[in-house]
């Protein structure tokens, strides 16, 4: 019997979705695991997978359209099965079906991998038989532009579907960006260390020997796609994939398609045990699902022979002459321009002030110094930071909140930001529902993320939705500092180093460890006394660390 297939709901606030591509057409097979289509959602751009085997029958949303979660996507069954039916009682009209099946293979010859294929239908009408443009993909919610980290193709090699052809900057992170159709690489339209907006023609896939010259500038976003894509008489100027992966295995880096990584992370497994049968060793969904777990997964034959961790000396500049000007020009990475930007932003639309205040911490220490002693147990000052200000959140909401031209959004569920240094400026990964989670959770989850963003393998999803931010410098001996608040959020927290120092102590003068915390608050949303509240809600929990553990 047929099955309907309805726009599933693939975010917490999804209400709608737009389908990017379908990855099958009418009359193909289906099999259970198989991705359908990639469904673009208010957060970003992700894969559906099939859980019906059969034939599909119908499509009802075509690339490029949007609807409202649940309504009629897709039909899978018997091949020839009467559906007529359960297409006048769907969402979408019964016309679609003849629609969506005469046309299917020519926009799959004619689709573009990262956005849908009506936008270039003008243009696309003159593309040579089984050739596709692939334009910059839009990685991240916030993203506007992309910067070409490293190609792992070259022009000329040959292109499987899910093979990775690029690794893209964007303002969030390092991100793979695997290919859904196959072919040869005719041609590169941005090179490694170029920036280009999203929807700038990024590559050209297509029959070997196909002549591709012109079709970049065709499709063209009001100029933005470089104007000479690279050729095969130009293809020694891109970096040859061997060469990449052989430098980038030995990071810990992990090659794995997106669905892979979500059926390893359903079933627990670890992916770095799993030997990958795919190209460059990569792991595909079928190595997933046929590893079996004890025999430790054989070491990659393009690794370098140590897997100790190689320390990069730093560059050693030339020598200068004494009384000669010296400067060095460095180009702006993805994340330093919007480091910049929402930086300045927020500097300049959100009223900043500030809070001070000394946090006795000798209660704090001794705390720690007890939890740490449980086995298999690790608690940083930080975390006890993050644990207090959850709990501190929930008692003073309105530091809990975001403000709009119209209204004031008061958030009742606590998101703590962390803000983690790594080389190219700052990312801020997310704790969801950090006052749910206890001591230990809080530090391994800061400990998880925190390796993730030094190793660029932050995803979007794990930066988003911060209700509040937690800074801390005091690892580095700065005593304190005011930070630049995250917007959206209404209040960010600098944490300062602690010192051993003279205090007073029921009229005596004794040896303390204080602690200094600030407090920077957007005046629109937090008013001075709710500020000071805060604070001294905070700091009874840091000089008193047994009541949060109540």
């Amino acid at each position: 019997m047929a099955t309907k297939i309805t726009m599933p709901r693939l975010s917490d606030t999804m209400t709608e979705g737009t389908v990017a591509t379908w990855l099958k057409k009418v009359g193909d097979t289906v099999k259970e695991g198989d991705i359908l289509a990639e469904i673009e959602t208010d957060k970003a751009t992700m894969e559906f997978e099939s859980f019906n085997a059969g034939t599909l029958l119908y499509i009802g949303i075509k690339e490029g359209e949007t609807a409202a979660v649940d309504s009629l996507l897709a039909i899978i069954g018997k091949e020839g099965e009467d559906i007529s039916g359960m297409i006048s009682g769907g969402n979408a009209p019964a016309t679609n079906e003849a629609k969506a099946e005469a046309p299917a293979e020519a926009k799959a010859e004619v689709k573009s991998e990262s956005q849908p294929a009506t936008s270039n239908q003008q243009s696309a009408t003159s593309l040579p038989k089984g050739v596709v443009v692939v334009t910059m993909p839009r990685l991240s919610d916030t993203m506007t532009e992309g910067t070409v980290a490293t190609w792992l193709k070259k022009v000329g090699d040959e292109v499987k579907e899910g093979d990775i052809l690029a690794e893209i900057e964007t303002d969030k992170a390092t991100m793979e960006f695997e290919s859904f159709n196959a072919g040869t690489l005719l041609s590169i339209g941005i090179q490694e260390g170029q920036s280009a907006p999203v929807d700038s023609v990024l590559a050209i896939i297509g029959p070997a020997g196909t002549d591709v010259s012109g079709i970049a500038e065709n499709y063209k976003k009001g100029g933005s796609a470089p104007a000479a894509p690279a050729t095969a008489e130009q293809a020694t100027t891109v970096t040859p994939a061997a060469e990449t992966v052989q430098t980038t295995t030995d990071g810990g880096r992990i090659f794995a398609s997106p669905l892979a990584k979500q059926i390893a992370k359903d079933k627990g497994i670890n992916l770095s045990q799993i030997k990958g049968s795919g190209e460059n060793g990569r792991i595909t969904k079928s190595d997933v699902e046929n590893f079996t777990p004890g025999a430790p997964a054989q070491a990659s034959q393009t690794q370098p022979a140590s897997s100790e961790p190689q320390a990069q000396a730093p560059a050693v500049r030339p020598f200068v002459p004494a009384g000669e000007k010296d400067t060095e020009i460095v180009k702006n990475s993805q994340m330093r321009k919007t480091i910049a930007i929402r930086l300045s932003e927020s500097i300049f639309t959100a009223p900043h002030f500030y809070l001070t205040i000394e946090v006795a911490m000798d209660e704090a220490m001794k705390s720690r110094a007890a939890i740490n002693n449980i086995p298999d147990t690790k608690v940083s000052f930080n975390d006890m930071v993050i644990k207090a200000c959850a709990m501190a959140l929930k008692r003073h909401p309105k530091v809990n909140t975001q403000w709009q031209a119209d209204a004031i959004i008061i958030n009742h569920h606590v998101n703590i930001g962390v803000a983690v240094a790594v080389e190219d400026g700052l990312v801020v990964p997310v704790l969801p529902f950090t006052d749910q989670m206890t001591l230990t959770q809080i530090g391994g989850n800061v400990k998880d993320l925190a390796g993730k963003a030094k190793s660029k393998k932050l995803q979007p999803s794990e930066m988003e939705g911060s209700t509040f931010t937690v800074s801390n410098l005091g690892m580095f001996g700065i005593q304190s500092f005011t930070s630049i608040i995250n917007q959206p959020n209404s209040a960010i927290l600098s944490v300062g180093a602690i010192e051993e120092k003279p205090v007073v102590r029921n009229g005596q003068i004794v040896v303390g460890n204080t602690m200094m915390l600030t407090l920077a608050c957007d005046h629109r949303t937090v008013d001075g006394a709710t500020g000071a509240q805060f604070l001294q809600t905070l700091r009874q929990y840091l000089e008193n660390p047994v009541t949060m553990l109540a």
